[in-house]
């Protein structure tokens, strides 16, 4: 049997006027899987256990078989892990965004997207102002970079993601808890330093968002997981260019798959994804591909790119994987968004997101197109998200 598991993040949605009422999902024109819901089963999952915030972390190992109300940790230790970053017990890891700050409000969560290069310099002049024996900054993907923070034992604070308050003022949502004047200091002191910076001077020429602070959230330490092949007797390959999801997959035991042109945004390499893995399937049970683009357009409020990504992501991905498995003896195929990110709303939501699945086996049920609606009409409701991957490998 060989399997496969696409992750649009963050593709489901709300009905948007300008899309006649529709979700992107329902306006965007993805037969493959269409096919899918048509030929197998749809329904929705309810990824985020209630009272937990509607992270990727949180949905995507609910969507991989994890029960999050166990084996969650935090989500920077999973970045960490796909950057081999090691703390001792005693601390811990941030996630260290690079954000704009405007009069005092939230302005960008990503410093506009800012490039690699500058991202890369930006970190490296942090850890020479201020990294020491008990402060690092660890590079990662673009805005996505990380902090280390040594004797951290008694740190307990609730921290904010910072794309959960778009426009908002930040001074509402500062690190609150034991410990959190520590975090203030490094994020103030921090602020001071780039806004001064020759990059964030040019990018301020170029009316480009400067990076002119940095937002630590996603804390945690690291922890262990089952493996998956041990969990579910499968072998996995796993295709993404966000750390989150790569370091994920190193701690599920999962080959990582390396694709050229893959950013984790709208522009990321489509085609590239789909045909890298067909390649991983020659050799292993389970192709798992993440494509963070959706969920970057829900974040930018931007409707246009939202459909593109998800027709790119039909076309170039659930297609050709539809194609290569019709040529297999047996088979199975998954799109499952981790949790919606509404282009009205501009950050993630707890709602159940829909899911569609065929292959062998598999017997059509409620034949329409797949889309929030007709997910929610269909009579596959996963109320325990974790049960959904067990169904689809064994059922």
């Amino acid at each position: 049997m060989k399997y496969a598991i696409v992750l649009p993040d963050g593709a489901a949605d709300e009905p948007v006027e300008k899309l006649g009422g529709r979700t992107p999902l329902e306006a965007a024109a993805t037969p493959n899987m269409d096919w899918i819901a048509l030929h197998g089963r749809q329904g929705r999952v309810r990824t985020v256990p209630a009272g937990m915030p509607p992270g990727s972390d949180i949905a995507t190992l609910s969507l991989l078989g994890y029960d999050p109300r166990r084996f969650h940790a935090g989500r920077a230790p999973l970045e960490a892990a796909a950057r081999g970053i090691l703390v001792g017990e005693n601390d811990l890891i941030f996630r260290c965004n690079l954000v704009t700050i405007v009069d005092g409000m939230l302005a960008d969560f990503s410093a506009g997207h800012i490039g690699q290069t500058e991202a890369d310099q930006l970190i490296v002049f942090l850890n020479e102002r201020i990294g020491d024996a008990t402060v690092r900054f660890h590079t990662s993907v673009s805005y996505r970079n990380l902090l280390t923070l040594s004797g951290a034992a008694g740190i307990d604070c609730h921290c904010t993601p910072p794309n959960d308050i778009p426009d908002q003022p930040v001074a509402q949502h500062l690190p609150r808890g034991a410990g959190a004047e520590r975090l203030i200091a490094i994020q103030e002191r921090a602020a001071a330093l780039l806004t001064a910076h020759e990059i964030n001077q040019v990018r301020r020429d170029l009316g480009e968002n400067p990076a002119n602070a940095i937002w630590l959230w996603g804390q945690g330490r690291p922890s262990s997981l089952e493996t998956f092949q041990h969990r579910f007797g499968v072998v996995g390959a796993a295709i993404a260019a966000v750390d989150l999801i790569r370091g994920l997959a190193i701690k599920l035991g999962f080959d990582l798959i390396d694709v050229p042109g893959a950013t984790g945004y709208l522009d990321t390499n489509y085609r590239g994804k789909g045909a890298q893995a067909i390649v991983a399937l020659e050799n292993h049970d389970l192709a798992l591909i993440h494509i963070e683009a959706p969920d970057e357009a829900g974040h930018n409020g931007d409707i246009a790119g939202k459909v593109r990504a998800l027709e790119q992501i039909d076309e170039c991905i659930v297609g050709p994987l539809l194609e290569y498995f019709r040529r297999q003896e047996a088979w199975k195929i998954l799109v499952a968004p981790d949790h919606p990110t509404p282009v009205g709303k501009r950050v993630h939501t707890d709602v159940p997101p829909p899911f569609c699945l065929a292959g062998s086996g598999v017997a059509g049920v409620y034949q329409e197109p797949f889309s929030e609606t007709n997910a929610a009409a269909a009579d596959l409701q996963i109320e325990h998200g974790h049960e959904l991957m067990e169904y689809f490998l064994k059922a």
